[in-house]
């Protein structure tokens, strides 16, 4: 939460997410197994550091924003800094903006335990998956006009509701979906490219907390052309830093628009380890080249929205066909939140917070 802007229409969700996310950890602590194991889940505390005096300035203004919304923060010095995360160096005109009680979490693990937990309902009948098996089309009802079925290759699949979540193919899938309709709908939803560089077993760097760059928050709502991209792409790096659960150093992170490429840039690598190193004085001691054998690089693709929101509710004149996508980079952390809202639509019921600066009227076409 140390980035977020409580005056965002974002906001609400993510913390409401956030305590989904808590709930879960400790449903799964009460079940007699270990949160850390099973979704990665630990409360390490957020930094946002800067290292210039109008970096002071603006974090101990995030931490008043945040103070008053409900949120523990507080502003650290650089000599505070130090002290709880003595391997970053921000000058003595720097310091931080710190969330105690945020937490992090492996996607890869919380993911599995998820599909796991779904499995089990199974032999209910209330549960199944249909991977590798393509969406080729809607079935609509001859009474009601509404969508009612999933065509897929192989099965038609009949429900309560259908919810488009595909992330940034999300807006190519609706297009095909419902070309052969009158129904006029386009989301403008596309795919940011982003790289993280993981360096496994890492010893030299141990980090106490999850960071960032206080230019996080505005390369992630902006885009910037790179002088040294020869494609003139839009490019933007930031430092983000952590540790995860098997003690690998996990940088960010880069931001760029290039269609659905998911194709390694290694220039984009190098930057993003000497961005690190500008906070890190460690690993400018040490090349990148060393770490060849035990660097992964992870790349994605963000599901991006002009207007920085997710799109989640029903299609205009669709009663039954449901969006859900647009997070961008925050759609873990938004993740649980979004599904416990989207259910509630579907059911009729009250959402847990205000859904409609996510509808899809008035700003998809």
């Amino acid at each position: 939460m140390v980035h977020k802007n409580p005056a965002s229409d974002t906001w609400e969700l993510t913390k409401r997410s956030h305590q989904l996310w808590k709930k879960l950890a400790e449903t799964i602590r009460d079940q007699g197994m270990d949160s850390l194991q099973v979704l990665g889940w630990k409360k390490t505390g957020s930094l946002l550091v800067g290292r210039t005096p109008e970096d002071s300035v603006m974090l101990r203004k995030k931490v008043s924003q945040l103070s008053e919304a409900g949120l523990r923060a507080e502003y650290l010095s650089s000599d505070e800094l130090h002290s709880k995360e003595p391997s970053i160096y921000v000058g003595t005109d720097g310091g931080a903006a710190f969330a105690p009680e945020d937490c992090q979490l492996d996607a890869h693990l919380a993911v599995s335990y998820i599909e796991k937990v779904n499995r089990s309902f199974a032999p209910k009948g209330r549960y199944a998956e249909f991977y590798h098996e393509p969406v080729t089309g809607l079935v609509r009802s001859t009474s009601s006009g509404e969508y009612e079925a999933v065509r897929t290759s192989n099965n038609t699949l009949y429900g309560k509701a259908i919810i488009v979540a595909a992330g940034c193919w999300s807006r190519s899938l609706m297009h095909d979906l419902l070309k052969d309709s009158n129904v006029k709908f386009d989301a403008l939803v596309m795919p940011r490219k982003g790289h993280l560089l993981v360096i496994e077993n890492f010893n030299p760097l141990q980090l106490n907390h999850g960071s960032m760059e206080v230019g996080y928050i505005d390369y992630q709502n902006a885009a910037f052309t790179s002088g040294q991209n020869d494609q003139s792409q839009t490019l933007s790096v930031s430092m983000t830093s952590t540790i995860d659960t098997v003690g690998n150093l996990v940088l960010g992170s880069s931001r760029q628009f290039a269609g659905f490429s998911t194709e390694v840039d290694d220039s984009i690598v190098l930057h993003i380890w000497k961005r690190a190193g500008e906070f890190f004085p460690k690993l400018k001691e040490l090349p990148l080249t060393d770490f060849v054998k035990n660097r992964k690089v992870r790349v994605g693709l963000r599901p991006y929205m002009p207007d920085g929101k997710p799109v989640i509710g029903p299609v205009p004149g669709l009663s039954n066909l449901f969006f859900a996508t647009g997070h961008e980079g925050g759609g873990l952390s938004m993740a649980l939140g979004t599904a416990e809202m989207v259910v509630d639509m579907v059911l009729g019921n009250p959402t847990y917070i205000d859904n409609s600066p996510f509808a899809a009227k008035g700003r998809c076409c």
